[in-house]
């Protein structure tokens, strides 16, 4: 009678052992999948951020020939500050539906801006060969290709959490261990940051 109920004890804990071993796989899997999201966005901050850094010399180098297209000027700068305002938000809470609405919508108020003060520039030949002009317009571009690859790397780290969160068993214990929602996608209208308002001078 002792050797079968040693034997029952030692087959509920090593189900049990086995359980544990299995929720601490998982729970351990979400976290670092919600940190790879989170590290990807971190890489979408850094090149918003130098592309905002680079807006404002570019208004500047046009200011001397744009004299008449003062609303324009200012359209590019309000909206490139509205985009580095919700880049902030966004950096806090990467990944929430909220913040990445909010950085998406600034975002493509912002192309739209670009491309505008573009289709003036186009008028003034002068400004298109500015030396200054045609370096910030390739940095530009090239941050543009970055940004659009940095936001390629983080919606696939986002599929990636979101998948293994809504699989079996994970979809049990996610809300428990505080993954309670899905990361959300950063998506730009009309993908207008990856095909890029691209200031083109040539």
């Amino acid at each position: 009678m002792v050797i079968p109920t040693l034997v029952t004890l030692g087959i509920l804990a090593v189900i049990a052992f086995v359980i544990v071993v299995v929720v601490v796989g998982i729970y351990n899997r979400l976290v670092q999948l919600r940190n790879r999201y989170q590290n990807s966005f971190s890489q979408i901050d850094v090149q918003l951020q130098r592309r905002y850094d680079l807006i404002p010399n570019l208004v500047e180098t046009a200011k001397g020939y744009l004299k008449h297209e003062r609303e324009t000027l200012e359209a590019v700068i309000a909206a490139r500050n509205q985009a580095a305002a919700m880049l902030k938000a966004a950096a806090q809470a990467p990944g929430t539906a909220a913040a990445m609405q909010g950085l998406a919508g600034a975002e493509n108020a912002l192309a739209g801006a670009l491309g505008r003060l573009n289709v003036v520039m186009e008028q003034y030949p002068d400004l298109k060969a500015n030396q200054n002009m045609m370096q910030l317009s390739e940095e530009l571009t090239s941050t543009e290709n970055k940004v659009a690859f940095a936001r390629q790397a983080y919606n696939d780290s986002v599929m990636a959490y979101n998948t293994y969160r809504q699989s079996f068993p994970p979809v049990v214990f996610a809300s428990m261990f505080g993954h309670a929602q899905d990361a959300t996608l950063l998506q730009f209208e009309s993908e207008k940051i990856a095909a890029a308002p691209k200031v083109s001078f040539n």
